[in-house]
């Protein structure tokens, strides 16, 4: 019973919305300009709060040498990929492509690498893995002579500024560009794009409530689906429950508009409201579903 639940969700998630696509489409009228911007200005938006990461994106993944090998190009003067921006209502540069080249970049002006372990530590970040003959190898920003370091500093870093002019109702353009710039390794599926660009309450909620236990009971199956297709199911629930009457092809926008409707922690009392009625109609759902099983 368990496995035929779960292929259940297989083709609902997945085929039923792929199916969708092929067959509409959204349009954006969309602005994209470039800047050019030296790493001490990054540093200085960084510190400001004027750059984010959206909450679940995926975490910072380079080694010590990638990000060495990354200041290393900027010290000798070599090109570096660009970075995306997508611009918020509130003028606040969201990262859409270019976290780890960011990081690295921020962490080398801290002068450690990576967060801190368990034991609140953090690595000092000395450029490591360059080639023998590197004059950088080993140092530290600080350990550079005075004119390298105002050469790191004044790097530049080409970064590309998206913000969506239309429809003005429907701002959700930045999951379809999050969703095309991510091409490389592992593609997240559409639940975990959403998680990466619409971020707030309703995002810790619905992770919150794909853990209720008559829910699990529900599925069938314990283990938390690892691209996220439960979760989107209890937010097809919620926006269903909504806005049904509203809904229009293709379930895959219908959805993002409904997690872009509540960013911010907009609506936190709609959510709470659903988030109460889930528990007691799941809870009603796996008590029958118990009974009927002995």
């Amino acid at each position: 019973m368990a496995r035929n639940v779960e292929d259940e969700i297989e083709i609902e998630i997945e085929d039923e919305v792929d199916g969708e696509e092929l067959n509409t489409h959204v349009e954006f009228k969309i602005a994209t300009y470039p800047s050019d911007l030296t790493l001490s200005v990054i540093h200085e938006m960084w510190k400001d709060k004027d750059i984010t990461i959206p909450s679940f994106q995926r975490n910072f993944v380079w080694s010590i040498k990638q990000s060495s090998l990354l200041i290393e190009s900027f010290l000798l003067g070599l090109p570096v990929p660009q970075i995306f921006f997508y611009i918020d209502d509130e003028n606040k540069n969201l990262v859409i492509d270019g976290q780890q080249r960011i990081m690295s970049v921020i962490f080398f002006f801290e002068g450690y690498f990576g967060s801190e372990n368990l034991q609140g530590r953090r690595t000092v970040f000395r450029l490591t893995g360059l080639s023998k003959g590197s004059p950088y190898a080993g140092k530290r920003l600080v350990d550079l002579s005075t004119q390298d370091q105002r050469r790191f500093k004044n790097a530049v870093l080409r970064a590309v500024n998206i913000r969506q002019l239309a429809p003005a109702d429907q701002s959700t353009s930045m999951y379809h560009i999050f969703e095309r710039l991510n091409t490389g390794g592992t593609p997240l599926r559409p639940q975990e794009i959403r998680n990466c660009v619409f971020h707030g309450n309703l995002v810790d909620e619905l992770h919150e409530l794909n853990e209720n236990s008559a829910w699990r009971i529900i599925l069938g199956k314990k283990p938390l689906d690892k691209h996220q297709r439960d979760v989107e199911m209890i937010l097809r629930i919620f926006a269903m429950t909504e806005r049904g009457d509203d809904y229009e092809k293709p379930m895959k926008e219908f959805l993002n508009q409904q997690m872009k409707n509540y960013v911010k922690n907009k609506g936190q009392s709609k959510v709470a409201r659903f988030a109460e009625r889930f528990s007691e109609v799941t809870s009603l759902v796996a008590q029958s579903l118990n009974q009927k099983a002995v």
